[in-house]
Parts: C-alpha cells; sequence; structure tokens
C-alpha cells in the first residue's frame, strides 16, 4: 500500500499549541515561564474511502525545554491498529501497552523516509522529532477509529521522555507508571502491506 506525498498548501491544519500539550511536558522548569507557540500541524482525513481514513502530520524541530519535540500523544478506542510512513526527516514511534498504570510493554522504532510502522491493537504511542529537520508524517487508519488522550494526560505523557542532557541524548523513565520495562527498539518497515484490512481486528 503507498502513502501518498499530497500537496497541503490549500489545506488547513488543525494545529496543536503548547497550552494542548502542558500535561505530558518533561520540563516543568521551562513550563513554567513558557508561552503558548505553534509545535506542531494536523491535516486530517485528507483521503477517505469507505474503510480508511489518511492524513498527515507536520512537526517542526524544536524542543519543549530540554525534551525533543514530540505529538502529545494517544491510545485508540477499541480494538484498531494505525500504520504510519516518514515522509519527509526522521522519526522515533515510542509505542507502550498499559494496564492501568502499569506498563505491560513498551519500544521505539526510528524511521527514516519511506519507513514505516504499524502501531499495535491496545498500544498507545507518541511520534517525537529528535532531528534538525521538518518531520511529515502520513498514517492511515480506519474510519471508525477515534484517539484517547485520557492516559496520557492524567500520568503526564509516555512512560519514557527523550530528553537533552550534556550534549547528548537520554530516554527518562516517568515514574508515574508503575513497573516501566526497559526500552527495547524495533527495525521499521520498509513498505506497507497491500491490503490494509487489518487495521481493524
Amino acid at each position: 500500500m503507498e502513502t501518498p506525498d499530497l500537496d497541503l498548501k490549500d489545506k488547513t491544519p488543525k494545529i496543536r499549541m503548547l497550552n494542548d500539550i502542558r500535561d505530558v511536558v518533561y520540563d516543568k522548569d521551562w513550563l513554567n515561564s513558557a508561552k503558548d507557540f505553534e509545535l506542531y500541524y494536523m491535516y486530517g482525513d485528507l483521503i477517505e474511502d469507505e474503510n480508511v481514513k489518511y492524513s498527515i502530520t507536520v512537526v517542526p524541530p524544536n524542543t519543549l525545554g530540554n525534551e525533543f519535540i514530540k505529538t502529545k500523544g494517544h491510545a485508540h478506542i477499541g480494538d484498531y491498529q494505525e500504520t504510519y510512513t516518514v515522509l519527509e526527516g526522521e522519526a522515533i514511534y515510542l509505542m507502550q501497552k498499559t494496564e492501568d498504570n502499569e506498563v505491560k510493554d513498551v519500544y521505539a522504532v526510528k524511521a527514516k523516509q519511506s519507513q514505516s510502522i504499524i502501531i499495535p491493537e491496545g498500544y498507545g504511542h507518541v511520534t517525537i522529532n529528535a532531528s534538525n529537520q521538518t518531520l511529515k508524517t502520513g498514517d492511515w487508519r480506519h474510519k471508525d477509529c477515534k484517539s484517547d488522550y485520557s492516559m496520557f494526560e492524567k500520568l503526564q505523557g509516555a512512560c519514557y521522555y527523550y530528553v537533552l542532557e550534556n550534549g547528548g541524548a537520554k530516554w527518562i523513565k516517568n515514574e508515574n507508571y508503575k513497573n516501566i520495562p526497559e526500552l527495547r527498539f524495533e527495525e521499521p518497515l520498509e513498505s506497507l502491506p497491500e491490503n490494509l484490512d487489518f487495521l481493524k481486528q
């Protein structure tokens, strides 16, 4: 299945502001004095057919204090999967499976242009732009798939934060979760499956 890179110049995005994601930002000292500004841009439902919808998200390079810029993070309501493909730049996709506040599994995938990932059923996820390039991603989801942000808001983000430290980068556990496993990395997909029927199990 191809992921189209559509012309967005005549499209109006939904803009995610800092004030929209304050609950999930790691650097509280920075946040205390940070003024509201635009973080990233969501172009929803650019393609819609009988079963699936396609959207594009654009995340310019930036930091949230000492944390790399990221999306707010969400889980899916119901037994849905979702795909993401990097159209421009580089992404880190952090995926976690939780029960209440306890983390059952967590892993990350680093993906470059034209590489893809599949969000498994039952996993919440966050997209991180840790590069100096604009990140542009395209995602396919089932038409009935809805987002639930409540876990990330309640627990102040995903179970790991990716932050700048001493000129490098480091993963830090979010202690609002219980029993956080060590983070592992999986490989991205070089292409998506031909058929997207798997988006609803």
